[in-house]
């Protein structure tokens, strides 16, 4: 089941009380249950900050952020994160880093997990790499373990940091496509942070842009594109809305406008 996200006048800054280095300023933005909003901006504008918040493992100094379950106050199972770094534990094999995702669901049998966890490596295409390391497998395929991991939980709300910005063309492209699919089976709310304008056209309903530091949302745009969008990727991204949405961004963040 599919929650809202909420987030009103979030504040927050690192560093001491003397000299804090604000990161957020009174960000406000909500998403409703099942739709997939992308978050872009400059690079190191604190949007990692933003959803390490929204998932309840960084404190903030001020605001609130609401789910359809109530105020965020820490982890939970309820919000899950894929980040771009793969988070994956090397001594541990597929099966046991996308378990593990499942040890904070104290009700389920190490039966029953393994099950749930053998049934999401097959969806993410690594059926037969079980029993494989980390250090084994290719960016592409560690990055399915952490979309495993992150969906094994049944999240109500996934939150993506650039999980496909490390990896080359064809298999960010495969990758799309497969969260596409898996987002239209599962009707999960996602917020995807990228710095891939194209990308976030592709996949989102919705942009938010977020201002370099201190990051407050600046604009939003809705992405008119008939769904489902894979297998019609070319006629997209050659359409006439796609280069509009395109040029209005790359404007917004201060980029050149493609002609």
């Amino acid at each position: 089941m599919s929650q809202s996200v909420s987030v009103v006048g979030l504040r927050k800054s690192y560093g001491s009380d003397a000299d804090p280095l604000a990161v957020l300023e009174d960000v406000s933005f909500d998403v409703t249950a099942g739709e997939f909003v992308a978050i872009v901006g400059p690079s190191g504008c604190g949007k990692t900050t933003l959803l390490k918040s929204i998932a309840g493992i960084v404190d903030t100094d001020s605001g609130e952020i609401v789910t359809g379950q109530g105020p965020v106050t820490g982890p939970s199972d309820e919000i899950a994160m894929v980040f771009q770094d793969f988070r994956l534990l090397p001594w541990k094999t597929v099966l046991e880093n996308v378990v593990m995702g499942l040890d904070i669901q104290p009700d389920r049998s190490d039966r029953e997990a393994e099950g749930v966890a053998r049934e999401w490596i097959e969806t993410v295409g690594l059926a037969g790499s079980e029993q494989s390391y980390p250090s084994e497998l290719s960016g592409g395929m560690k990055q399915r373990v952490g979309l495993a991991r992150a969906l094994a939980v049944d999240p109500d709300i996934l939150l993506m940091d650039e999980p496909f910005g490390s990896l080359d063309a064809q298999t960010r492209d495969r990758l799309q496509t497969e969260l596409l699919q898996l987002w239209n089976s599962e009707q999960t709310t996602i917020l995807f942070v990228t710095h891939d304008i194209s990308e976030a056209i592709y996949l989102a309903d919705r942009i938010l842009v977020i201002s370099s530091k201190p990051a407050t949302i600046t604009a939003e745009f809705e992405v008119n594109l008939q769904r489902p969008r894979w297998g019609r990727r070319v006629e997209i991204e050659g359409s006439n809305e796609f280069e509009r949405l395109r040029n209005r961004l790359r404007k917004k963040l201060g980029l050149t406008v493609e002609r």
